[in-house]
């Protein structure tokens, strides 16, 4: 089994899907924090990008070790997070706040309510978080050899400018680890 978390409107073939959002292709309407629907080490594969930064520092431990508890032993947690040093680069460059606004604070709307990011990451942070949940063998993975083969867009693969993924600032942070 695998999971994508807060997948929103994204679909990847051969996930089970678990969001609060309604799209037709959602398996699962339920926030992401509580999997408690899921057994112990049942499923193979975690995918979330741009969901933990949802969660402020205190709850994202608790919300690791919940996806921690249904992977398997060897099982993969694939992240992807707004990546902050090059957040800043992006400012440097264009000297236009607007153009990190989004990735820095985002905004969801969820019914009539609004929720935003609570935290941001760079790589020694993120790894440290992961550790502190029990990961190990954190590393970067490449969305262009993930997606290989695959017609899969997603915020892993954010640039600056936008869309410009051969000259532009990827200002995605993609972590993967195991359990």
């Amino acid at each position: 089994m695998k999971l994508h978390l807060g997948c929103g409107e994204r679909y990847l073939e051969g996930f089970i899907h678990v969001d609060l959002a309604q799209y037709d292709h959602i398996d699962y309407e339920m926030p992401v924090d509580n999997l408690e629907i899921f057994s112990d080490n049942s499923a193979e594969e975690i995918y979330a990008s741009h969901v933990i930064e949802y969660f402020d520092r205190e709850e994202i431990k608790s919300v690791l070790k919940e996806w921690n508890r249904v992977l398997k032993k060897n099982g993969v947690l694939r992240l992807a997070v707004p990546n902050f040093p090059e957040l800043i680069k992006v400012y440097e460059t264009s000297n236009d706040l607007s153009k990190i606004l989004g990735p820095l604070y985002g905004k969801w709307k969820i019914d009539k309510e609004s929720i935003y990011h609570k935290t941001v990451y760079d790589e020694k942070s993120l790894t440290i978080v992961l550790e502190q949940a029990g990961f190990r063998n954190i590393r970067n993975w490449d969305w262009k050899t993930v997606f290989k083969n695959q017609d899969y867009d997603d915020h892993s693969q954010a640039y600056f400018p936008h869309m410009d993924k051969e000259n532009g600032i990827h200002i995605s942070l993609n972590l993967e680890c195991t359990k």
